[in-house]
């Protein structure tokens, strides 16, 4: 996603409860998510009412304090794509959160700066950071953990374990690779536009592309029963909060709006789904969760302070 326009600050004690109650919506967002998944609703439906009710938010924000856009001949080129690539992202997410446990979906997801890394390199030369290259091996041993790839922890072995598990996680992966080219091309290419006017048209695109999506598979599925529209007003809701949040408070507190400090999403999303959902996961998975929180953590700290 693209973050608000920011200085460099010391954090705060309040831009660090703003950052971690914005971790915690969206965690929030993704195991409401699944609940309407198991009711009825599929994942272009939940898109399309998340995509569609962030984009009234952020544009009624620019409408109240007036941010003027400006676009040039790349900007008209690039914006078009990143949405493109932030709606799959979004589809290919949601769509391992309804298969796997909330938190293994979001942990996989967490390889993103992985990805970043790789599109860097592959379209603009960039070589990686030394810090990634030592974090890499980390942040995959602890997914490995935390997916139980040998199936010894769930006790079904490894081939029966990843019939359960492949697809979800195929999934994952597919949503971080999307979601690490679109902040590449969003670096390269459209930087230098207003964070908010770059949320407004990518989840714009989103949701027009969720739309036709919900169109060729015949049209809304609405929750079956009252927990699903529970969970797919808390997956609206949350989302669209917490982006209002994140474009009217954090630019006052001087925060990056993707600081590294979010990335605890997994372990609220963890808590969250054992206390609603009633998903439990094995007690090394939990340790691989945290070995990939910290080392994407200890990522974002070292490049937000430099």
């Amino acid at each position: 996603m693209s973050s608000p326009s920011h200085t460099a600050a010391p954090l705060t004690g309040a831009a660090f409860a703003t950052l971690l109650l914005i971790a915690l919506m969206m965690g929030a967002n993704h195991v409401a998510a699944r609940l309407a998944f198991d009711h009825g609703v599929d994942v272009a439906t939940a898109v399309a009412f998340r995509s569609g009710a962030t984009v009234l938010v952020v544009g009624l924000l620019l409408r109240l304090y007036r941010v003027p856009l400006r676009l040039g001949p790349r900007h008209r080129k690039a914006l078009p794509a990143i949405g493109v690539l932030v709606a799959v992202q979004s589809l290919c997410l949601y769509s391992s959160v309804a298969r796997l446990p909330v938190a293994l979906a979001l942990l996989a997801f967490n390889t993103y700066p992985l990805w970043t890394a790789l599109w860097a390199r592959v379209l603009y030369r960039h070589r990686p950071e030394p810090q990634l290259l030592r974090a890499m091996p980390v942040i995959l041993i602890g997914l490995a953990l935390a997916l139980d790839v040998s199936g010894a922890a769930s006790g079904l072995g490894a081939s029966v374990h990843w019939a359960q598990i492949g697809v979800g996680v195929a999934f994952a992966l597919a949503a971080a690779a999307t979601f690490g080219l679109a902040l590449v091309l969003t670096e390269h290419e459209a930087a230098d536009i207003d964070g908010r006017w770059r949320t407004f048209t990518t989840l714009s695109t989103v949701a027009v592309l969720a739309l036709l999506g919900v169109f060729t598979q015949g049209g809304l599925h609405l929750p079956q029963a009252p927990p699903g529209w529970a969970g797919l007003m808390g997956l609206t809701v949350l989302y669209g909060v917490a982006f209002t949040i994140m474009f009217t408070v954090l630019p006052r507190l001087g925060v990056v709006g993707n600081s590294a400090i979010m990335n605890v999403e997994p372990i609220f999303a963890l808590v969250l789904a054992w206390l609603l959902l009633g998903q439990t996961i094995a007690p090394v998975q939990v340790v691989g969760g945290l070995v990939v929180v910290a080392a994407v953590m200890w990522l974002g700290l070292r490049r937000t302070a430099r």
